[in-house]
């Protein structure tokens, strides 16, 4: 397992509603990376990630066009500039894909790439990415754990599916590791060794009219949110107005790969006048070197709970402490209390001093 995750940054990400796995997979020494299968309701958590490591996307890709969930491409391509890869087996019914890949070709990412395998039978358009040294393959509903892709709708094929496992992924090496598209029992990975040997629908001594036969009868309802995902998913999750949801209207709010709403200082500096900052320090911090912002209310962080009500309402509230990590704290309870117009200070006093924004300073602890 070490060696598949040497010399490359890999992030396995989960959406619980969907039980979908999204893979973030980046160069370390050009910090260029490729995301693949992101889900469109976890878009924030997942670009938040991408800049807090750094990475700069070379292409967001799906493995196939998805019935249980709308995909985020159009959204990361919209925040990124990243162009959006798919199988350009599906032809003119994806619209906005950038990137249309076919059988044998690669998608490079700094000094590593992808290849790009064909493995229809799920749908007729399923690619495998196979990392560049064959010890990782993402296979999308293709090959799951212990499982494999239904080919009830969208150009199943059974027989397809059967070959395309059998040919393009079976014939990876046994220590290769396969991370599928789902799970929805808690496993997050396989190897192509552990499913060719123990897949109850493939593996072991299973032959193709064996497969073909359970997978004719599996007599599995539709995916409940299909009939608004796949039309969706034929746009690349283009939303029909177009519009780029947010976290709040009144300013550039952005949430943190930890959940937390947060907005930058010099924002806040501008907007004195259309929100109220809470300054949850400890009164005699207040007197230190870092001062404090002219317009802010001081509740400690350890009393707001008891003194929720004398906060005001009216404006969105920025909470802010020594470096941002009590602030973050204070948006998760002023949350929890109704306060629906809300932001952390990112960076805290610190930024905001090193930035050379306005401070007041007391003489001593009041």
């Amino acid at each position: 397992m070490e060696k598949a995750f040497a010399h490359i940054i890999f992030r396995q990400l989960f959406d619980a509603c969907s039980s979908t796995y999204t893979y973030l997979l980046g160069d370390p020494k050009s910090r260029q990376a490729v995301i693949i299968d992101t889900v469109f309701e976890e878009h924030f958590r997942d670009r938040a990630l991408v800049e807090e490591l750094g990475l700069k996307l070379a292409a967001v890709l799906d493995t196939h066009c998805h019935a249980d969930h709308v995909t985020g491409a159009w959204l990361m391509h919209q925040a990124t500039g990243c162009p959006i890869g798919i199988s350009q087996r599906y032809g003119a019914m994806i619209e906005g894909a950038d990137l249309r890949f076919d059988h044998g070709e690669r998608v490079s990412f700094g000094e590593r790439y992808l290849e790009v395998r064909a493995t229809p039978g799920h749908t007729n358009g399923c690619v495998t990415y196979v990392s560049d040294d064959r010890r990782m393959a993402f296979t999308g509903d293709c090959l799951l754990i212990r499982g494999a892709g239904r080919c009830d709708f969208q150009q199943g094929n059974a027989r397809a599916l059967y070959r395309s496992i059998t040919e393009q992924i079976f014939s990876l090496p046994d220590d290769c590791l396969i991370f599928p598209g789902h799970d929805y029992c808690g496993r997050t990975m396989s190897s192509v060794g552990e499913e060719r040997a123990h897949n109850p629908r493939i593996g072991g001594q299973a032959d193709e009219r064996d497969f073909v036969g359970f997978m004719e009868n599996l007599n599995l309802p539709h995916p409940k949110q299909m009939d608004a995902a796949v039309p969706a998913n034929l746009c690349c999750g283009k939303p029909k107005d177009g519009k780029v949801p947010g976290h709040a209207d009144w300013g550039p709010v952005r949430r943190t790969y930890a959940g937390l709403l947060e907005i930058d200082p010099e924002w806040v500096a501008d907007h004195l006048a259309e929100i109220r900052v809470l300054d949850v320090r400890q009164p005699e911090e207040l007197a230190d070197k870092l001062g404090y912002i002219a317009t802010a209310q001081c509740v400690p962080l350890n009393e707001l709970k008891n003194r929720l009500a004398e906060i005001p309402r009216d404006k969105p509230v920025i909470s802010v402490c020594h470096a941002g990590m009590r602030s973050g704290q204070a948006t998760v309870i002023l949350r929890d209390a109704g306060f629906l117009r809300v932001a952390n200070l990112h960076g805290g006093m610190l930024l905001w001093q090193q930035m050379g924004l306005p401070v007041e300073r007391k003489t001593g602890a009041s």
